[in-house]
């Protein structure tokens, strides 16, 4: 069964530099676009998702809001927020939420460590 990964950010240039970087690192990964938060709560509950990479800064609800709730539907699911707002208490209010911090502009060797983890607790979970 295919990995699907959902990339949540209000800018498709965004989206699609995530997606590339992505690609890179697991070209097999199927990949699903939301442009904020609503959209991102409606996939979510639609579909399967394994991991999510939220961006920080959006309209409506900003990134961490979305993954707190992501966390509390989803447990024990991979969650990136990617931002470039690099101040502590961004950085200390992921890990709360048991996410991974990375920093924009995102590149593929900046995504690494988060992906080659996910993939890691995903085959460990058996999903």
């Amino acid at each position: 069964m295919a990995t699907t990964v959902l990339i949540v950010d209000d800018s498709k240039l965004a989206r699609i530099v995530a997606g590339k970087a992505l690609a890179a690192l697991q070209p097999e990964w199927e990949r699903i676009e939301a442009g904020n938060a609503q959209d991102a709560l409606e996939i979510l509950r639609e579909r399967k998702i394994d991991l999510a990479m939220i961006d920080f800064n959006m309209p409506d609800k900003d990134g961490l809001e979305l993954a707190a709730e992501v966390r509390s539907a989803h447990p024990t699911m991979p969650i990136a927020v990617i931002t470039a707002n690099i101040q502590d208490e961004v950085i200390a209010r992921a890990r709360e939420v048991n996410a991974t911090f990375v920093s924009k502009p995102l590149t593929e060797e900046g995504l690494r460590g988060f992906i080659s983890g996910a993939a890691l607790r995903l085959r460990s979970s058996g999903a």
